[in-house]
């Protein structure tokens, strides 16, 4: 299981749509997620007192866009990297922050 964090207002673009796309994908190339483990720390680092937030879990089996677990800046972890819209029957759970 991995997971995105995604702003509520985005989630209500895509929650009926059969594909999900964040704006990293057009900007980077690929969608930022993290493992269970991570995921605190993103919060902590990125997403500090920002409201109205979901965190998707997304079954890595599903997928159909390519996942790669590449380092992060400072090299010190993995991070898993979706290389494409992710699918919506991968995202299997949306939980509100």
């Amino acid at each position: 299981m991995i997971y995105h964090v995604v702003s509520k207002a985005n989630w209500q673009k895509f929650e009926n749509e059969t594909e999900y796309v964040a704006e990293s994908l057009q900007s980077e190339g690929f969608i930022h997620c993290s493992t269970e483990a991570q995921t605190a720390g993103v919060l902590e680092r990125y997403y500090a007192n920002v409201p109205n937030l979901l965190l998707l879990h997304i079954e890595e089996q599903y997928l159909r866009s390519e996942l790669k677990y590449e380092p992060s800046p400072d090299g010190s972890d993995l991070f898993p990297h979706v290389f494409g819209p992710i699918n919506r029957d991968a995202i299997v759970e949306v939980v509100s922050l």
